[in-house]
Formats: structure tokens, sequence, C-alpha cells
């Protein structure tokens, strides 16, 4: 087919086209209406909910704020009973002149503070002897420590801990090589 032959072929199919009558013009009119109808009413849906998504936000950032401000509360409180004790060491050290006493009452301060961390979620790491694993520790020196003990944890300079299972801090230990 040429170009002609197309050109005539679409003026012979668009006069085969009705033109519109007055009472479609008033359809056409009352479908228009009915669409505007719709797309005002779709817009003002859009907006609540927009305006519903964004009150969400500012209380779920509030409500974050909140937690993050109150999270440790339940541990400082019990953390002040150590404090307490500690207090009560430290008049207790001032007034006695007995080693025995105040090495029990030192203990007995630590081993609570101990028990307070635990029953929170935080547990010691164990590292020494263990291989060294980049991802739990961090290697603070190297030394010559035979055959045996390549590779491995030789000294814990400072102990590392879980949270839950989650690392709160990396232990920092020597290495052997």
């Amino acid at each position: 087919m040429d170009k002609d032959s197309i050109l005539n072929e679409s003026a012979a199919n668009a006069e085969e086209i009705p033109v519109e009558t007055s009472g479609s013009n008033e359809t056409m009119e009352s479908e228009i209406e009915q669409l505007k109808n719709e797309l005002k009413e779709t817009k003002e849906k859009y907006l609540r909910l927009v305006a519903e998504f964004d009150n969400f936000r500012k209380r779920t950032a509030r409500e974050k704020i909140e937690v993050i401000q109150t999270a440790s509360k339940d541990v400082l409180v019990s953390l002040l009973e150590v404090l307490d004790d500690a207090e009560r060491a430290q008049q207790q050290i001032e007034s006695s002149s007995e080693a025995d006493q105040l090495k029990q009452g030192v203990l007995l301060v630590f081993n609570k503070l101990k028990n307070i961390l635990q029953s929170k979620g935080v547990k010691k790491m164990e590292a020494k002897g263990s291989d060294f694993n980049p991802d739990l520790h961090e290697a603070v020196a190297e030394i010559p420590a035979g055959e045996k003990m390549r590779g491995k944890v030789v000294d814990v300079v400072q102990n590392g801990y879980y949270l839950n299972d989650k690392i709160i801090r990396f232990a920092k230990v020597v290495v052997g090589k």
C-alpha cells in the first residue's frame, strides 16, 4: 500500500464516524461532571491519607524518642542498689581497719553488680585460649607463644561482653604468633 491509498482509506473511515448530536453532548457533559466529582473525592482521600501518614510518622518518632530515653531506666534503677552498697563499703573502709571485712564487703558489691548485669542479659565473653576471631576480638598485641598457641588468644587485656547474644564490646586480646 502506498501513501495515497492509506490517506484515502483513512478519509473514508473518518466519514463513517457519526457526528454527535446535542443529546449526546449533554451526556458527555454529565460524564465530565461525574469524573470531576470523582477526581475531587480521590484528591480528598489522598490528602487525608497523606495527613494520616504524616501523623503516624510523627507519633512513632515521638514514641521512639521516649523508648530511647527510658530504655536504660530499668538497668540504672537496679544499679542504684550497687551504688548504695558501694557507699556503705566506702563508709566501712573509712571507719574500719580490718582487711578481711573490707575484702568481703567489696566482693559482695562486685558479685551484686555482676548478678544484676547478668539478669539484664549481659554475658562475659570467654576468649582466653580460644582461636583468634576478628569478629569477636580486637588484637592489641602479638607475642611469640610457641606452636601450640599460634593464632590463639594468649591473654585478655579487656573483657568483651554480649547483651542478649549480641556483642556490645569486643574483647581486647593478646594473640600468639
